[in-house]
């Protein structure tokens, strides 16, 4: 039972997600319909990604970047690259394996400089780059892959449409961390990269060859959008067995699981004819709030697999997913990644935590939230 507890401490959207599902079925029944309208594609592209990018952080397949720091020589520049360092890595990697590995990298680094004091507004800054970079690309978080599978559009036209908010973010961050060092331009610093990765091992160079392989295969796949991607899953089970079977052990399963039941909780919601009729008239032409505002309690993430059925206008209700995670840590699931990352180093600070990232991401979510608003009028 304290297992259990634990557990549930530790992933609590896991858990809502479960009641959600089981809540739903008692409204309504479970028919034949709803296993075959669940979305198995992004359940089975998700996998591949969480599978292989495991493999990417176990393997330290980034030291090439990381050791980048190591050649700067002021806490400004330091900041800017650790910053966008998760900024345009989480548009191939996802937001949450971005921050998987910077974050630990920043305090790290920070500890070594002595300049711990700004250890938690580099991660919030972080944790922002991670939501507004990954919004970029379909593959840059698990609300772009869901609702780029549902779109049909083509990626090159995803981004266009992505790319303004992109671009806005990354001059906004920059101005943030100027801001923020401004009384401290001419501070230099001394890194040593040897503190800061590990060694490859040479007997381990078939794993690394092999994920960026598999890497390759599922952003074709996604891109493509293949009607064979159950082969490209089976592909990556078999190819994860013959390198590293134990790889299996350490995928965020808590996370499919949470998308599994909120697709069977959007399923058979949409199914009820009176809550089905609700939702359309609370929702559309309302997208952009209503995401923003249910994301505050069940994260972007489930909110976007709920909100789809009842959406007329894309625009807002992506618009919307990829700026709501701004607003509060509950909103999106990188930023409790985010969290966990920093309690874990600094127990008993989760407060500290809480205040800075809120400070900062509620000064950006008032900056962008109007532009995003606006930009949601223009159909994809």
């Amino acid at each position: 039972m304290e297992k259990i507890k634990l557990y549930i401490k530790k992933d609590p959207m896991l858990l809502v997600a479960i009641i959600a599902a089981l809540i739903s079925l008692i409204i309504t029944p479970p028919t034949t319909n709803l296993i075959r309208n669940i979305d198995w594609h992004t359940l089975g592209t998700l996998f591949m990604m969480l599978t292989v990018l495991e493999g990417f952080k176990q393997e330290m397949l980034f030291n090439p970047i990381i050791k980048l720091c190591s050649n700067l020589k002021t806490m400004t520049s330091l900041s800017l690259f650790l910053v966008f360092g998760v900024f345009f890595s989480s548009m191939f990697v996802t937001n949450d394996v971005s921050l998987i590995i910077f974050v630990p990298l920043t305090i790290l680094i920070f500890r070594e400089l002595d300049e711990e004091k700004y250890i938690l507004p580099v991660i919030s800054m972080e944790n922002i780059a991670a939501i507004r970079g990954s919004l970029l690309t379909p593959f840059g978080s698990p609300q772009n892959l869901f609702l780029y599978q549902q779109s049909g559009m083509k990626a090159g036209h995803f981004m266009l449409h992505m790319l303004p908010l992109s671009v806005s973010s990354a001059i906004l961050l920059i101005i943030f961390v100027l801001v923020m060092y401004r009384k401290e331009k001419g501070n230099v610093i001394e890194l040593s990269h040897e503190t800061l990765t590990k060694k490859w091992s040479a007997q381990d160079k078939p794993k690394r060859i092999t994920y960026m392989i598999l890497f390759i295969m599922i952003l074709i796949s996604i891109v493509s959008r293949t009607k064979y991607w159950p082969i490209a899953v089976i592909v990556v089970i078999v190819m994860i067995s013959i390198v590293n079977r134990k790889l299996f052990k350490s995928v965020d399963y808590a996370l499919l699981v949470t998308f599994f039941c909120f697709f069977i909780f959007s399923s058979s919601i949409t199914a009820n004819p009176m809550i089905n009729s609700l939702g359309q008239r609370l929702v559309t032409g309302h997208e952009y709030i209503s995401v923003i505002l249910l994301s505050q309690i069940i994260s972007n993430v489930p909110a976007s697999i709920v909100l789809y059925p009842f959406s007329e206008n894309f625009a807002g209700l992506i618009y919307g997913a990829d700026t709501a995670g701004l607003c509060s840590l509950i909103g999106s699931l990188a930023s409790v990644i985010n969290y966990r990352i920093y309690v874990r180093e600094y127990p008993g600070k989760g407060k500290a935590f809480i205040y800075t990232f809120t400070l900062i991401s509620w000064a950006f979510f008032l900056i962008v939230v109007i532009p995003g608003y606006l930009l949601s009028h223009w159909p994809f």
